[in-house]
């Protein structure tokens, strides 16, 4: 695996495979990886003739500076883990090399971008259009992979290629989660043991819903209260957000129907650590 640095270094390699009409993958992350970052990057590497993985923390994307400090930056470890996968290029950019001073970003998603994680993160979803935009103009993949858990994010994703027309395929990958049910997330490292262990709470109260919808129940304020139960038998959670949406909007169901896609969203504070997960209910 070769590290590249510099954008204008990465043009240089991957031009000619453009030219040549190379499949160019493309995982885009903060790095600190895990399982998850790896499975996305497995399958990049079945789908592509070159696979490129990027790590950058980006600023522009924490509404709390202290959150943008304390996030791990175990770039060592992460090389180790890329080249192990057999990742081609790690893409390992610095910030003035991605961002010019005083650079803004004015592009609106709308709604989507003021609901849920938006409200609860201001200006998020802003900065990561921005970086992703960047990103996908330096690479310019034929393919991007990007995972389930940040579901919010990956609506914003499609919205930014839909918007600017970008020739790129959006793949979205499923969860992958860890022993206990938690999903595998790099802030699963600020959690002690006990708090881990116990944050597979989320996964139970996921899938017991999922195995309530199976049996026909339609009750939604009694499935969102047994979930609600199964999280408050987690010490020291603050629940942000339990409900039931549609994915395409994430508009809160008012009503189950027979058909209709359902999937659940969460977010919860346990301890210092915030955790997000969701589920499709039904597909």
């Amino acid at each position: 695996m070769k590290v590249v640095k510099t954008s204008k270094e990465l043009d240089l390699i991957l031009s000619p495979l453009r030219s040549s009409a190379k499949k160019i993958g493309f995982v885009p992350t903060m790095g600190a990886l895990h399982e998850g970052h790896i499975s996305l990057l497995k399958k990049a590497i079945l789908e592509n003739d070159v696979v490129i993985c990027s790590v950058f923390v980006n600023p522009t994307q924490f509404n709390d500076p202290k959150d943008l400090e304390k996030y791990p930056r175990p770039i060592e470890k992460d090389i180790e883990l890329l080249e192990s996968a057999g990742c081609h290029y790690l893409f390992l950019p610095d910030v003035n090399d991605i961002y010019a001073d005083g650079e803004t970003w004015e592009h609106s998603f709308g709604k989507l971008e003021q609901i849920w994680e938006g409200a609860m993160r201001p200006g998020h979803f802003k900065g990561v259009g921005q970086v992703v935009y960047k990103l996908f103009n330096i690479v310019k993949p034929t393919n991007a992979y990007f995972g389930q858990k940040d579901f919010q994010q990956t609506l914003i994703i499609k919205k930014l290629i839909a918007d600017f027309k970008l020739a790129i395929n959006l793949h979205i990958c499923p969860i992958i989660r860890e022993e206990s049910g938690l999903a595998m997330s790099s802030r699963n490292g600020r959690l002690n043991a006990i708090e881990r262990q116990s944050a597979g709470n989320i996964y139970k109260a996921l899938e017991n819903t999922r195995l309530s919808i199976s049996k026909g129940s339609k009750d939604l304020s009694e499935l969102k209260n047994q979930a609600l139960t199964i999280l408050n038998t987690i010490s020291d959670i603050k629940i942000e957000y339990v409900d039931i949406v549609n994915p395409d909007k994430l508009e809160i169901i008012e009503n189950i129907d027979e058909n209709s896609p359902l999937l659940m969203i969460i977010a919860v504070r346990l301890g210092n650590t915030r955790l997000i997960d969701n589920m499709y209910i039904r597909a």
